[in-house]
């Protein structure tokens, strides 16, 4: 039979960092989920994508227990990566904070193309350079 969901809670935290500080103790904690051991068993999955913002779905159980999905990184922390940059441009389309070549573009999509709605590389690549462009990241061909 079939587990019935308590809810979704959707985070974001740094890979092989998850501690029960805030934003990760109070989401779980106000479910009644056991932090400590979400805490332990994301680090030890993420441990490979260390210091990366990871996005995670916790699915809580009437229970209490819990699941959790790893996504993909952000899109922009892979372009900000590649562009070399600490953030995108404070005025996008006005000002290029930087620039990224279409095969970095490429790789990206390569990347994400699990979590992106897109059936093809070609049509990733295209999304990813739209992310960029809102930046302010232009990509030269």
């Amino acid at each position: 039979m079939a587990k019935e969901i308590a809810g979704l809670i959707k985070l974001q935290i740094k890979g092989g960092q998850a501690n029960p500080a805030p934003p990760v103790g109070p989401a779980l904690g106000q479910r009644g989920v056991n932090i400590m051991e979400f805490c332990k068993a994301f680090n030890e999955k993420t441990k490979s994508m260390m210091g990366k913002p990871i996005p995670v779905v916790i699915t809580v159980y009437k229970d209490k227990k819990f699941e959790f999905v790893i996504k993909t990184p952000p899109a922009s922390y892979y372009i900000r990566e590649a562009a070399k940059l600490k953030s995108g441009s404070k005025e996008p389309g006005r000002i290029v904070a930087g620039s990224i070549t279409m095969k970095q573009a490429e790789d990206i999509a390569k990347e994400k193309m699990k979590d992106l709605n897109a059936f093809d590389i070609k049509e990733a690549t295209k999304i990813i350079c739209g992310s960029a462009k809102s930046m302010g990241i232009e990509v030269k061909s």
